[in-house]
């Protein structure tokens, strides 16, 4: 590193305000890498990731929580941090849950559910269906007879165009 060039020595930063603020997406929390910079909470993980790439010496100084990603402190303190990390009791938890084995008894009881059995047959109504084209506005009783006229299902107020805004190529 240059002479002239200092980094500031990262202080333990954490994502946490009072209790009572934990739920407020609009509250600011100040950036770990610029503290000039305050970020409301619902835009901190993304800023987090934004602002670690223009401040590339001050992140090679921060460890990031493992219980959770916005909790960025020192290196040397991140052994202190997760021993005492108010986020690795929902990990401990989960662990605990998942280790009971209600979890899984429940996966599995999930993963014996069954199709009912299907009576269509899609292709073989495909060809048991004569063939005609699909035309907007009109519609296919499966009976290809010719019709006088082509009935308009579109409200009054609108009007159904004449021509087609292009032609066909195939048609000339």
């Amino acid at each position: 590193m240059s002479e002239g060039l200092s980094v500031p020595v990262p202080q333990p930063f954490l994502a946490m305000e009072a209790e009572d603020d934990l739920d407020d997406p609009e509250r600011l929390i100040p950036c770990p890498y610029n503290k000039q910079h305050q970020i409301r909470a619902c835009r901190f993980p993304y800023h987090l990731v934004k602002c670690r790439k223009s401040h590339p010496e001050v992140a090679k100084l921060l460890a990031t929580c493992p219980f959770n990603a916005r909790h960025l402190v020192p290196q040397a303190d991140l052994g202190d941090h997760i021993s005492k990390c108010k986020d690795k009791g929902f990990i401990e938890h989960d662990i605990a849950y998942c280790s009971t084995g209600f979890q899984r008894d429940q996966v599995n009881a999930a993963s014996t559910w069954q199709a009912p059995p299907c009576a269509e047959d899609w292709e073989t109504e495909l060809l048991e269906q004569p063939h005609s084209p699909f035309v907007w506005g009109t519609t296919n009783s499966g009976i290809n007879s010719a019709t006088s006229g082509q009935k308009n299902y579109l409200p009054s107020s609108v009007r159904a165009p004449e021509s087609f805004p292009y032609t066909a190529s195939w048609k000339g």
